[in-house]
């Protein structure tokens, strides 16, 4: 199984579309974030944990939110960053799951590598998931063109012949 931790807010802070929501709503740009996530998740078939750091509010206590089974969002609490949730959780996994870490802190992605982990940047992750996006978007538009039902796919080649024959008259 295939599993990605990513670092909530260095995704959010890298990614202009989801950067130029925060102006106007964290909460908004967290959750554009959990509905892509979602969907790359489900197009990969993976489970995605997204971890937001929790180590600035006082008093925070660990939250998870899971939205489906493939995808878990993590507040860390008091005391706890992202980069140290993510440190333990992949150890605890040992090398027992493919694990990656889209992440862009250069501490962390050391960490990682030692722990067993494929470290994969925030810009990196941004265009894997464009690509997947763009792939699906084609997949869909070919599914709707050939799923047209016309007159012409009816006909057998005989009355096509005549019809063509009476057309040209």
């Amino acid at each position: 199984m295939k599993i990605i931790f990513v670092d909530g807010y260095n995704v959010i802070n890298s990614w202009g579309n989801l950067k130029r929501e925060k102006e106007t709503s964290l909460d908004s740009a967290r959750q554009k974030l959990v509905d892509i996530l979602h969907n790359y998740g489900a197009i990969n078939g993976c489970k995605i944990v997204i971890v937001y750091d929790g180590h600035k509010v006082t008093g925070n206590i660990e939250n998870k939110y899971e939205h489906n089974k493939n995808l878990l969002v993590v507040f860390t609490k008091d005391g706890e960053t992202a980069d140290a949730y993510i440190e333990r959780e992949v150890h605890n996994l040992g090398r027992r799951f493919e694990v990656y870490v889209v992440t862009s802190d250069s501490l962390e992605q050391q960490t990682i590598f030692q722990r067993g982990a494929v470290r994969i940047s925030s810009v990196e992750f941004y265009n894997l998931v464009r690509v997947d996006i763009e792939d699906v978007k084609k997949s869909s538009k070919k599914a709707r063109v050939s799923a047209k039902n016309t007159l012409e796919d009816n006909l057998d080649d005989d009355v096509l012949r005549k019809l063509e024959a009476i057309r040209r008259s």
